[in-house]
């Protein structure tokens, strides 16, 4: 009996630890910082995510902020904390940092583990100060992440295989989960189910990969696949667009989860209501976005299941003749189905056409616009933080500045890259003007997203 109770004790135990480990949703007001390197800077994952937001919680309005710079290391990313992260004031932080510090080319060198081991510790150390930093700051909920992972396993060419690279990132993502743990702080894990699915998909065909580009950078696919585990952790899986049951011989509503249906009218020939959602549907994208990309967001539907379990608006009606049916929303027709199909439950958050859907795929430009904005901002980081700083010019953005930057554009790709933008961008009023745009294009997104009273018909296809 002793030992009954103590193996409870115990699971009870690890029960807490394991949901101390997991992120708790974003609510109302949060203003959340993803801090990280180029797949941060320039990706997609906090843009879908707070894409999900938008669209399945429209009341609850958050505020989402790139804090990526490419390249970084986490000793950059510890000395642009205060100027760069924590003047976004966060409610929620996430961090995650370990691709660059895990090196490249060094791994060539003759002496190649004895200099990771030590540019590791450096890391070690610079983490350090950021968790210093952290532990002083109660009014923010922290959450890392485990990067997405370095594949050198695909086939589809021979560059940018970094020997033993792939072992170092391992420990860091452990040291990482481990150092949340130690502190009591929220972790999500890309980069071990993300190898799994490479592995997966890899024996299927070997040229598979979720960074397909270069072996570090995720495409929009592994983008939306970091979402999923994201929201996935927050325990958010399952949770329905709305999900409505009508019985068209009796006229009664079954079911109305996420939403109301009132009104029912019509017979086992038809019938119609009235319906009121309490989310939209996820809009997912079908265009390549992002330079360099070739995947688009809807692609991962292929490799996770986000669409059972976060994305389903399920219409069933029983009680109808055998026969086909249009379905008709608001007077338009969006689809035809037959009695069958519609007893059994038709996914709505499928249907490109349907009113509520088109209402989201207008909330997702407009995130695309704010996004593609907000990129600019993040290329002025760049050349401040990493460029100018270290130049002792850090938010100079005078002639003597511009000057620098196009002395070393012929020599650096990454600075002749940010130059065009940092010619606008070291003008004050024009930042100013961007952040504007921002705010603008998110007020209208928290206005548009607000679900409507829509019509659904159920009428003989004749």
């Amino acid at each position: 009996m002793r030992r009954k109770l103590l193996l409870l004790f115990m699971s009870a135990i690890a029960l807490q630890a394991e949901a101390q480990q997991r992120p708790a949703p974003f609510q109302q007001g949060d203003r959340v910082v993803f801090v990280g390197n180029s797949i941060t800077d320039g990706g997609h994952y906090h843009s879908y995510i707070w894409l999900y937001y938008m669209t399945h919680f429209p009341g609850r309005r958050i505020t989402c902020f790139n804090a990526g710079i490419g390249g970084d290391v986490i000793t950059q990313i510890y000395e642009r904390f205060d100027a760069d992260v924590l003047s976004k004031k966060p409610t929620v932080l996430t961090l995650t940092w370990g691709m660059n510090d895990t090196g490249y080319f060094e791994w060539y060198r003759a002496d190649g583990k004895d200099t990771m081991q030590k540019k590791l510790q450096r890391s070690y150390d610079s983490y350090a100060k950021v968790e210093a930093i952290l532990k002083k700051r109660s009014d923010i909920k922290k959450v890392f992440i485990g990067t997405s992972p370095y594949d050198d396993a695909a086939k589809f060419n021979n560059k940018n295989i970094f020997p033993h690279k792939t072992d170092a990132l391992t420990e860091v993502v452990t040291f990482q989960e481990q150092a949340a743990k130690r502190n009591g702080w929220a972790f999500v894990d890309f980069y071990r189910p993300m190898m799994a699915i490479n592995q997966r998909e890899q024996q299927k065909d070997s040229t598979f990969s979720l960074t397909p580009n270069d072996r570090i950078h995720p495409d929009n696919d592994g983008h939306m696949v970091m979402a999923y585990l994201f929201l996935k952790a927050q325990g958010l899986a399952g949770q329905p667009v709305a999900s409505m049951r009508v019985d068209a011989a009796s006229k009664k509503v079954q079911e109305a989860a996420n939403c109301k249906i009132t009104g029912v009218t019509g017979s086992a020939s038809g019938i119609s209501f009235s319906y009121l959602a309490q989310s939209l549907p996820y809009p997912l994208d079908t265009v390549p976005r992002g330079w360099g990309n070739h995947k688009k967001q809807s692609d991962a539907m292929e490799i996770v299941p986000f669409m059972k379990e976060f994305n389903q608006e399920i219409l069933q009606v029983s009680g109808l003749k055998a026969g086909s049916y249009n379905l008709l929303m608001d007077g338009e027709k969006v689809g035809t189905y037959d009695a069958g199909q519609l007893a059994a439950g038709i996914n709505l958050a499928e249907n490109t056409r349907t009113p509520e859907y088109q209402q989201a795929i207008q909330v997702r430009e407009l995130n695309e616009e704010r996004w593609d904005i907000e990129r600019r901002l993040r290329m002025y980081a760049w050349i401040e933080f990493d460029f100018l700083k270290p130049r002792g010019m850090l938010f100079k953005d005078d002639n003597a500045a511009m000057d620098s930057v196009n002395v070393y554009a012929p020599k650096d790709w990454a600075v002749a890259g940010n130059r065009d933008n940092f010619s606008r961008a070291r003008y004050k009023a024009v930042r100013e003007a961007w952040q504007g745009e921002m705010n603008v294009l998110t007020d209208k997104i928290y206005q548009i997203n607000q679900p409507k009273l829509h019509t659904i018909t159920i009428a003989a296809a004749r």
